[in-house]
Parts: structure tokens; sequence; C-alpha cells
């Protein structure tokens, strides 16, 4: 069941993440399947060119973006995320998927700390919100049915994004689009 679940789940994220996108106010730069020039920039060298240098010049840059074929966003999800985090032991079908969206779309800890509010507001325990996904959190996870943390989960998803834009007004245009992805 593991691996049909993250097939499951980066097919949605993909969905969700769509095509090419280089929007300048958006902070992650050129975008594709949600795999951001930004993020590839963050990696250590030789990863950045192993999994970032698509057109093989010995660089990344916007154009491996906007070439980045979905086979190797797949990989990635996979790697960078899915097994580094072990999303898929979280228990359920549905929440393992709105963690790798969550955590691709907002980052890893931003997207634990989600989960770990979520815990609370779903009756859990209160967890020390540190954006770590560690025993502590699994534990908790594990305790709340995962339909009522999973309707806690959006509902801070929708909260974070709620911030960002008032912290940053001119985010307003996302707006529409972050919540209809922290409610999907």
């Amino acid at each position: 069941m593991g691996d049909s679940l993250f097939q499951t789940a980066v097919a949605t994220l993909l969905r969700h993440e769509g095509g090419f996108v280089d929007d300048p106010s958006d902070p992650g730069g050129a975008t594709r399947w949600g795999v951001s020039l930004r993020w590839l920039l963050s990696l250590e060298p030789g990863l950045r060119a192993e999994l970032g240098d698509v057109d093989g010049d010995g660089d990344v840059d916007v154009e491996d973006v906007r070439r980045l074929p979905p086979e190797r966003a797949v990989e990635i999800y996979r790697r960078e995320w899915w097994d580094r985090y072990d999303y898929g032991s979280l228990g359920g079908s549905l929440l393992p998927a709105k963690m790798l969206e969550l955590a691709v779309n907002i980052g890893p800890k931003a997207a634990h700390r989600c989960l770990q509010r979520a815990v609370r507001a779903a009756g859990g325990p209160r967890l020390v919100e540190d954006g770590v996904l560690g025993p502590a959190t699994r534990k908790a996870v594990a305790a709340v049915p995962e339909a009522q943390l999973l309707a806690a989960l959006k509902s801070e998803a929708a909260g974070f994004y709620r911030e960002i834009i008032a912290r940053r007004p001119a985010f307003e245009r996302f707006r529409k689009g972050w919540l209809e992805r922290a409610y999907s």
C-alpha cells in the first residue's frame, strides 16, 4: 500500500501544482510541478546538480525549471519529502497526501507546525510547535481520528495562508487559490 499511497498523493500534488509559472510576486520564483528554482538553489551543490541541472549545462537556472519533467518532480517528492519525513507512516490515506502537499507548498517545518496545532484542535494533546515530525507528534497523530485531524489541518493551513496575507498584503491576490488549496 505504501507505494500506491505515494502515487495517489503525488498525483494530487502534481495536479494542484501544474506546469511552469514564473510570477515575479511569488517568492519561490520560477516553478514547475511545485519544484521551485529557489528550493533547487538551496540544495548543496552536488544534489542541486543531480536534481536540478535538467539541461546538463552545468548550472541550475530558470531554463532547468522550465524543462523539469514530471518524472523528475516525482523523484524529488519521493526522496526529499515523502521518504525524508516518512509521511506514509502517518496513518490513513488522506492525511499523508495532505502533509506532502502542504510541505511542498509552505515548507516542511511550517506544515509540521500546522499538524501539531491541528492535533490539539482535533482534541489531542498540546504539542510543542517546533515543526519537527518526531515521536511525540507521531504518537499524538495516531491517537486522533483521521477525519477530525484532517479537518483541523485544513483549517490550520488556511490560517497559515491568511497570516501570510496579513503580513504581506501584496499576497492578497493569492488568497482564493491558497484557500482552495488549504481546504482541498
